[in-house]
Parts: structure tokens; C-alpha cells; sequence
């Protein structure tokens, strides 16, 4: 008996594959949204460039990259007993080594006040007025307007200078050791910060805001400031 020949079935259709929609995944920024997140973005910016140049031009943080002057490369430098004259006559062959300017002007962009007191055996010496501004023809960046003792830091430029710096311009030898014509070895010294006992090298005293500086030589005072009232406006 023959075998039936068995028909085949119909091919079954077959779909294409379908892309499948991810639910969670979110359709790209328009135009109208990202405008309000790069201006918070912009906002942020501002704002941390304006906190971190008020933290400069308040003196603060612990930067130490303020200049210390070489005193064997300053020229003039007043090595003997207080008074210190202004130390004018050398200022510009010590600009460069010093590290400071010939302005025509007060610097804006970094603006800020110490005040110094310098005591010899209890007796209060004068801080010249005119330390830094040479016979009206330049100014550098540390400078005195008076004998108040009053040091003026006006820099055109945000950075940080030092106490050696000041002293640099005065043209007043001021080392971990000596002051002028005093050391440690034969008249003992201190310098104060605020009151406190310094106990770093000097020169290397990052200056700061309102900043009270004393220098006490020999016999100290019988107070020593720890403060100073600044005029309204420094």
C-alpha cells in the first residue's frame, strides 16, 4: 500500500522586532530648560570668584608665598639705634630686590591697614611718616601718610606681602635676630601680634587686616597693645 504524501504547513508569519520604549528614560533638555541651570551654574561661579578675592583682600588664609627680602641686597639699610629715618634716599635700588612697585597711585584691589608700635627700654619710637613715597614722584605698594604708625598696604594687584617687605622699603634691617642696630644676643627683643608673642621669623609675617604689631625692645612698657583704634574709613 502506498504512503500518502503529507502536505507542508503554511509558512508562519513573523513580526518584526519592535523597539522597545524605556519609561525611565528621560527626553533631552529644550532650550527654555537649560537657561535656568547655566545661570545658577554662572551665579555659583560669580560668587565663589567674589568670596575667594574678599578672602585675599582681607588677608586672609595661611598663604605663605609673601615675599621675604634678602637684607645683603638692600641698599641703605639702617643697622643702628632707633629713630629710623624714612629711608628714602636709597628706596629705588631696593624696589626690586624688595619686591614691590613705583606706583603713580594707590593700588585699589587690595587695600588694607596694619598699625606698629616700636618700644625701646619703655620709651615709644616714632614710625616716620613718608616711608615708601619717594619726593612725589612714586609710592610703592607699603607706605606711611603720618607718624601714627599706621602702615598703609594699597596694591593694584591681589597678593600677599610680608612685614620684611615694609621694613624692606623703610630701609630698617629687620631679621629672625635683629632690628635695626638690636639683636637678640646682647639686647633681647619680642614682637607681638595682637598682644601675643610672635614666635616665627618676623619678616616673614604675612601682613593682615588691622593687624597690631609691637616691637619690644629691652625694658618692655608697662602695657603692651594688643589693640589699635583704626580712624573711620581704614
Amino acid at each position: 500500500m502506498a504512503k500518502k504524501s503529507r502536505t507542508p504547513a503554511p509558512p508562519r508569519k513573523v513580526q518584526a522586532p519592535q523597539r522597545r520604549s524605556d519609561p525611565k528614560k528621560r527626553p533631552g533638555w529644550t532650550a527654555s530648560e537649560r537657561l535656568p541651570l547655566w545661570i545658577g551654574l554662572a551665579v555659583l561661579v560669580i560668587a565663589a570668584v567674589v568670596a575667594g578675592f574678599v578672602f585675599v583682600g582681607r588677608g586672609g588664609g595661611n598663604d605663605t608665598s609673601a615675599k621675604v627680602p634678602d637684607d645683603s641686597q638692600l641698599a641703605g639699610l639702617q643697622t643702628g639705634p632707633a629713630p629710623w629715618n624714612p629711608g628714602l634716599d636709597t628706596l629705588p635700588d631696593r624696589l626690586k630686590p624688595v619686591g614691590v612697585t613705583a606706583l603713580t597711585n594707590e593700588g585699589e584691589v587690595l587695600h588694607i591697614h596694619q598699625h606698629l608700635d616700636i618700644y625701646v627700654n619703655g620709651k615709644h619710637e616714632v614710625v616716620p611718616q613718608g616711608i615708601g613715597i619717594y619726593d612725589g614722584q612714586f609710592l610703592t605698594e607699603l607706605h606711611t601718610h603720618d607718624a601714627s604708625g599706621i602702615m598703609h598696604l594699597e596694591s593694584p594687584v591681589a597678593k600677599h606681602f610680608s612685614l620684611g617687605q615694609f621694613f624692606g622699603v623703610w630701609g630698617v634691617r629687620l631679621t629672625d635676630d635683629c632690628i635695626g642696630g638690636y639683636c637678640r644676643e646682647v639686647t633681647p627683643w619680642t614682637m607681638y601680634v595682637n598682644g601675643q608673642a610672635y614666635q616665627g621669623d618676623p619678616a616673614a609675617l604675612d601682613l593682615k587686616e588691622h593687624q597690631e604689631i609691637a616691637f619690644v625692645i629691652g625694658t618692655p612698657p608697662k602695657k603692651i597693645p594688643s589693640t589699635y583704634k583704626f580712624p573711620a574709613g581704614l
